[in-house]
């Protein structure tokens, strides 16, 4: 992506940690808790290779492809998982984000990603209102998780790092906000 580079650093940064909890969580024994965290650890590890600040490095346009082709492949997936449950709707939301702007990177030539003075696309639109409404819902509930301690504040029974509730919240809110940010930036 493009932009200043001590943010984009800041959003690799947020996307690697939030992909390796991720691969973290996929240490689970609930199966669908292991293959959401699959899915979700590719989305982080993935934002965090396009948030490589441009001044740093300029991937060569095939690289965007790249990225267009294995999104726009976890979309699929999404949406054919979708049809078991309607959890999986955010994710194929995700995985489109990632392929459009990679398609929108692939796109616009090296020197200028923005949008040529003719103001924001209407589909940049749709999904920046989504992503900010997923954001500000997500981080509501993430505050009322209601805690998971005894009234002397000893945690009992606490459940492995994989399978804590409140930190795989916290993970899918970081990834909200860093695809907002990257919206924001195309």
């Amino acid at each position: 992506m493009h932009g200043p580079a001590s943010p984009g650093w800041l959003l690799v940064a947020l996307c690697a940690a939030t992909g390796a909890y991720c691969l973290l969580r996929m240490r689970s024994t609930v199966g669908e808790q292991r293959r959401a965290a699959g899915g979700e650890a590719l989305m982080g590890f993935g934002m965090a290779a396009m948030a490589v600040p441009a001044a740093v490095l300029t991937p060569p346009r095939w690289t965007w492809l790249v990225y267009t082709a294995v999104f726009g492949t976890a979309a699929l997936r999404a949406l054919w998982a979708a049809r078991t449950g309607r959890h999986h709707l955010h994710h194929l939301m995700g995985a489109f984000a990632m392929a459009y702007m990679a398609s929108a990177m692939a796109a616009a030539p090296a020197h200028h990603h923005g949008s040529s003075g003719s103001g924001v696309p209407l589909l940049t639109t749709a999904l920046l209102l989504y992503f900010t409404g997923y954001v500000l819902l997500s981080g509501v509930r993430l505050v009322s998780v209601p805690a998971l301690a005894t009234g002397s504040g000893v945690r009992t029974g606490s459940p492995a790092w994989g399978d804590r509730p409140e930190l795989a919240r916290a993970c899918r809110l970081s990834m909200g906000i860093a695809t907002l940010a990257m919206l924001i930036t195309l």
